[in-house]
């Protein structure tokens, strides 16, 4: 793999800084949870805002479960990434970048952008469609509402989709060391 001289691989750049894919976070996330809370008054046998029955208690257990759900966010990326690219969960990286609040995990090896794709879209399905699904059907505001703000939280991860959405599935990508998306690497012919 040749190297530019910042250290990144040569390649197609499909990323973009994590300050701006924050914003971009609310130009896609906001309009899915609205649709989502409009869905949950259409389609829940509660089809009120009013029927959470908050208690301090729970929210507190509600607290817990969203922090836990953002460590849990990351490690789904990582988990779906070790998976769908067949690279061993040593080579993936969790961490925090202060400076930007971000929580992240970076797969260190390049992988097929089938699997990249499949890993940024897992948490969005398991930590925010599944439980909203499941409030909704079941009229538990507070369920889907859960479903609702890990849906929000993924928007970053739709912004990568987005980004990458002209990308063979076959094409061998590398997660961006610093930036939110990856690098589409040149195929190599022997």
């Amino acid at each position: 793999m040749e190297e530019r001289a910042t250290g990144i691989p040569e390649g197609q750049d499909l990323s973009t800084s994590l300050a701006r894919a924050n914003v971009w976070t609310l130009a896609i996330s906001l309009p899915l949870v609205a649709l989502m809370l409009v869905a949950y008054l259409a389609l829940s046998p509660a089809r009120s805002l009013s029927a959470a029955g908050f208690s301090l208690r729970g929210g507190l257990i509600f607290l817990v479960l969203m922090i836990a759900g953002i460590v849990v966010h990351e490690g789904i990326h990582a988990l779906a990434w070790s998976a769908f690219g067949r690279m061993p969960f040593k080579r993936i990286r969790l961490g925090f970048q202060a400076s930007t609040l971000t929580p992240y995990a970076h797969a260190l090896d390049p992988m097929p952008a089938r699997a990249y794709r499949l890993g940024a879209l897992m948490p969005a399905l398991l930590l925010g469609v599944v439980p909203f699904a499941v409030g909704t059907a079941i009229g538990s505001l507070l369920l889907a509402l859960y479903g609702m703000i890990f849906v929000f939280a993924a928007g970053g991860d739709l912004l990568i989709l987005w980004l990458i959405r002209n990308v063979d599935p076959h094409a061998l990508v590398l997660d961006h060391p610093s930036r939110a998306g990856c690098i589409v690497l040149p195929v190599r012919h022997v």
